[in-house]
């Protein structure tokens, strides 16, 4: 697809190296001369130097052959702009990152009007992320699928796991609910492992598992479960209101520690029943003050990522049961998850995601076969999809024993008629069922029928 993308910073960066991996002609848009050449060289994209909002500008980039365009500046204003005008002048789809909570009702009940057809927020993304990893604190991450029904969890293997030296094999007479690990990392790389791979510790697994049997799986795992009653907020960003909005009204006590005072009266405002404490959350004499170590869950939000390592790793060191740290960077990923810190989330990386997903599901559209959601696991080294089975799907009803799929691919699960599946030899699909299918080594799946391999 010809796909334009407004604005050259992080988060257009990452989409228009992942999309032009993917095989999209891609254009990007900015003020910034200096920032695009530098995007030209890197990746196979074209480069428009102006302003993305401006018809001269969105015209010279071709948009009226746009199949999507996304607007991914830091303004808000400037990307519903530039989305209106892009739609105007005959972009297909527009996508806009709006930050903003105050937008929110806006843009419900103008999504119409304004010509949107995604909006992003990658605040509230991340938010919603670390609030789904305060209710089960063992895991270090956590994906859903099937409007919720069935997730894939992420468990380190420490060396008092029950895990320790255990065959895939054996994994139901410890986990006692139906599961599948469907990848393993380990140091000497990721795994797509089958039943007589032995599990080590310092491996994390990637399970497959319905929601309901989460809870005894971490029971049954022997996981230390403490149910997160007090959070402590290091930072008052958007991100901090939009966690401590819901954790409040899930009766968790919060305490936010920010330093800037205009900021602070803000949350005051905004979140009445949250303690608010102007400081500066990086000194660890604050920090003691405001008991760091009592608290059963800490998340660090400041904006650098360096610093938020570091409150981690202290945080970790004192004993905090579920650590969880913010970056920015996007290529830092992967350091930060290998130093142990607990659990890492990236704002800007689940804007890309949630863009990179519309975007592959738009591409899936005029086949059999449509994305429903995806989900980029272990830093881009693994991707999980759900698929719905079209009518004319290949191998409907026949044994998965029976059939050849691609290396690196695994069916993690099914769900037909509501009921969740966790797949075994003798499982079958047919059409209606949605499908979630695994992929490494670099695959890129657009649908369902790429994964068979005849």
């Amino acid at each position: 697809m010809n796909i334009i993308i407004v604005g050259d910073g992080k988060v257009g960066a990452a989409l228009a190296a992942q999309l032009s991996t993917e095989g999209h002609d891609v254009t990007i848009i900015d003020s910034n001369p200096l920032v695009l050449s530098q995007s030209a060289e890197q990746f196979d994209v074209m480069a428009v130097t102006g302003n993305g909002a401006s018809m001269a500008t969105l015209r010279e980039a071709g948009v009226e052959r746009a199949e999507v365009l996304i607007a991914a500046t830091s303004r808000d204003e400037l990307n519903l702009l530039t989305c209106l005008t892009a739609k105007k002048l005959g972009a297909k789809h527009t996508i806009a990152r709006i930050r903003n909570p105050e937008y929110s009702d806006q843009l419900i009940a103008m999504r119409e009007e304004l010509g949107l057809s995604l909006t992003v927020n990658p605040e509230q993304a991340a938010a919603h992320e670390a609030y789904q990893l305060l209710q089960f604190p063992s895991f270090l991450k956590r994906e859903s699928f099937t409007r919720g029904r069935v997730e894939i969890v992420a468990i380190p293997v420490d060396e008092h796991s029950k895990l320790d030296g255990i065959p895939l094999t054996k994994l139901y007479d410890i986990a006692r609910v139906n599961v599948l690990v469907c990848a393993v990392e380990r140091e000497d790389g990721i795994h797509i492992p089958g039943g007589s791979f032995v599990l080590h510790a310092g491996d994390t697994l990637f399970v497959t598992a319905a929601l309901q049997d989460l809870a005894l799986l971490v029971k049954n795992l022997g996981l230390v479960e403490h149910k997160v009653k007090s959070l402590l907020i290091i930072g008052g960003s958007r991100i901090a209101f939009y966690l401590a909005k819901r954790c409040l009204d899930s009766g968790i006590a919060v305490k936010i520690i920010e330093r800037d005072h205009e900021r602070c009266v803000k949350l005051v405002e905004s979140l009445p029943r949250a303690t608010v404490i102007e400081g500066d959350g990086s000194r660890q004499d604050v920090l003691d003050a405001e008991g760091l170590r009592s608290f059963d869950a800490v998340i660090t939000l400041t904006g650098m990522d360096e610093e938020n390592l570091v409150l981690s790793m202290l945080a970790s060191h004192l004993g905090v049961g579920k650590v969880i740290t913010k970056i920015n960077r996007i290529e830092y990923y992967d350091v930060f998850r290998k130093v142990g810190i607990g659990s890492v989330i990236s704002p800007k990386g689940l804007c890309c995601a949630n863009i990179v997903r519309y975007v592959r599901a738009m591409s899936s559209a005029a086949g059999i076969d449509s994305v429903i959601s995806l989900h980029s696991i272990i830093d881009g080294q693994v991707e999980a999809l759900e698929f719905l089975v079209g009518s004319e799907t290949r191998h409907q009803r026949e044994k998965l024993m029976d059939i050849p799929l691609k290396s690196g691919i695994l069916i993690a699960c099914i769900t037909h008629q509501g009921r969740t599946i966790i797949p075994k030899g003798d499982s079958s699909f047919t059409a209606g069922d949605t499908m979630i299918v695994v992929t490494a080594e670099g695959r890129i799946i657009n649908d369902l029928d790429a994964i068979f391999a005849d």
